[in-house]
């Protein structure tokens, strides 16, 4: 079939109904895609269409709102720093190592995105109920204080920055890093001297998405940091709140900050080169 195939197009003929089945097949996609695309947009209109400049303004000026707005940036900040620190040798590990467990190590890594946010909170919860959660509590309040909310966010982005670095590592030709072992440099000198500088756009593209993520962090959050207003709120959780009261305009103006705080980072990271987010 496959000489009779090859024949053909030697020849110059044309399989039969190839462009009339290609022409279906690429309207099925463009149809799924162009949907979707179109149900993003609409979400984002409805959003701005349904909030005032008035009502935007007000919430922006309310000083708890600004309080949350600070403690948002700063937590998704620290927390993408520390999953960088963590992510990105352990993506490596991930990418270039081979030991036993490796697989089961590659699933566990995999929880914190598929368990359902309020899982997450509730085991974090638990776990500071434990005597070694309680003997850090001793040295360092977290449960329901700031560092709840940077640990909530560091929990799930770290798992997400792992998958996105490993991606960039395992797209760099291994042949490279072996020459260089070959040669007398050492797994340090390979990592940060060949490694890194061709993957820093995964990198820097994983540290977008966990601050992006961080970000909108909600369920862990909530529940192991709490909503106190002027303390452990966040944007998120002050979205929450004013809807939980029936304030749906000021839930509208909050969740337009958030859309436009992520989407300027992600075009930042767009801008910086970064094509894989």
């Amino acid at each position: 079939m496959t000489r009779r195939v090859s024949e053909s197009r030697m020849r110059g003929g044309a399989l039969p109904h190839s462009a009339w089945g290609d022409g279906i097949f690429w309207s099925i996609v463009c149809a799924l895609s162009g949907g979707y695309a179109l149900l993003i947009v609409a979400l984002l209109l409805s959003n701005v269409g349904s909030v005032s400049w008035g009502v935007f303004l007000d919430v922006l000026v309310r000083p708890e709102i600004r309080r949350a707005a600070v403690v948002s940036l700063v937590s998704a900040t620290l927390s993408t720093v520390l999953a960088m620190w963590v992510a990105t040798p352990t993506a490596y590990l991930l990418a270039r190592a081979r030991f036993r467990g490796k697989g089961l190590l590659d699933a566990l890594f995999d929880v914190p995105l598929v368990l359902p946010p309020l899982v997450v909170g509730v085991s974090l919860l638990i776990l500071f109920r434990t005597p070694a959660g309680r003997l850090v509590e001793r040295v360092l309040p977290v449960t329901y204080e700031l560092p709840a909310i940077i640990l909530a966010q560091f929990a799930v982005v770290t798992a997400l920055a792992i998958r996105t670095i490993r991606a960039a590592f395992e797209q760099i030709d291994v042949r490279q890093e072996q020459v260089a072992l070959t040669v007398g440099c050492s797994r340090r000198v390979v990592f940060f001297e060949i490694v890194l500088p061709q993957a820093w756009r995964g990198v820097l593209g994983a540290a977008t998405l966990a601050w992006a993520r961080a970000l909108g962090e909600f369920g862990p959050v909530l529940v192991f940091a709490g909503a106190t207003r002027m303390k452990t709120e966040v944007l998120p959780t002050a979205a929450f709140i004013e809807l939980s009261v029936g304030n749906v305009q000021a839930a509208l103006a909050i969740s337009l900050v958030m859309i436009v705080a992520a989407m300027l980072v992600l075009g930042l990271a767009r801008r910086l080169g970064v094509r894989d987010v």
